[in-house]
């Protein structure tokens, strides 16, 4: 269905049922609404980090910083590569998206190697729910840093619900999961009830924090005898 006029307004408003806007290509000046059956989120809880990117991680390759490059960061996730010759990501939506971040309403997380930005991922935040829109990544791990930096962030910050829309294999690497539409609205509903934060600074903490438990959950699976494995 064709939008003929879509505010920023309008837009918040259709988050907060479970609706959101994408085009068919970067090219395309249209947008449709969609609402899938089932719903791609990954769980604050039990995020699942590797051991290889938290050593990527603490070894600060990348300078990570918020807000500060929001409309590249779009352009950056617009961009077709290799493995996404199209994307669904147009003019309008960045124009859209744009004013949903000056009224600080959709963030971003970059990833910057010597003040270049070479990765990043945006996203909505309403409450304690964050709907994670795209990420993009111009050298290796840079967008999985940036989306393990978010979840440390959404953590600390009081939220309880990351929805990625869908799920891909990518996603899968962190724990994402698939739920019903029924049990996503009724998340979304909780979540946005809720007072939470994207600023404040427990960030460093929250990380830390973050790959510790994996890291500790890793050594007491390891620990278990093979026969109980």
């Amino acid at each position: 269905m064709e939008m003929l006029e879509l505010t920023p307004d309008i837009l918040l408003r259709a988050y907060a049922i479970g609706v959101f806007p994408m085009s068919e290509d970067r090219d395309d000046p249209e947008l449709f609404w969609v609402d899938p059956r089932t719903r791609g989120i990954i769980p604050l809880d039990d995020v699942h980090v590797s051991r290889r990117l938290a050593k990527t991680i603490r070894a600060d390759r990348f300078t990570v910083t918020y807000d500060t490059a929001f409309e590249a960061t779009m352009e950056g996730c617009a961009e077709s590569a290799d493995d996404r010759p199209k994307t669904w990501i147009n003019d309008r939506i960045i124009t859209l998206y744009t004013s949903l971040h000056r009224m600080g309403r959709a963030h971003s997380v970059e990833c910057r190697v010597n003040g270049e930005l070479v990765g990043g991922l945006y996203g909505v935040s309403m409450g304690g729910a964050f709907f994670g829109e795209s990420m993009f990544s111009r050298v290796r791990d840079a967008s999985k840093v940036a989306l393990i930096h978010l979840i440390a962030r959404l953590r600390g910050g009081g939220y309880t619900l990351l929805d990625t829309q869908f799920i891909t294999d990518h996603l899968k690497q962190f724990g994402a999961i698939e739920i019903t539409r029924s049990d996503y609205r009724r998340r979304l509903e909780n979540a946005l009830k809720l007072d939470a934060h994207f600023h404040h600074d427990r960030a460093s903490d929250d990380m830390e924090a973050l790959l510790k438990y994996k890291r500790v959950e890793r050594e007491e699976r390891q620990s278990i005898p093979a026969l109980y494995k």
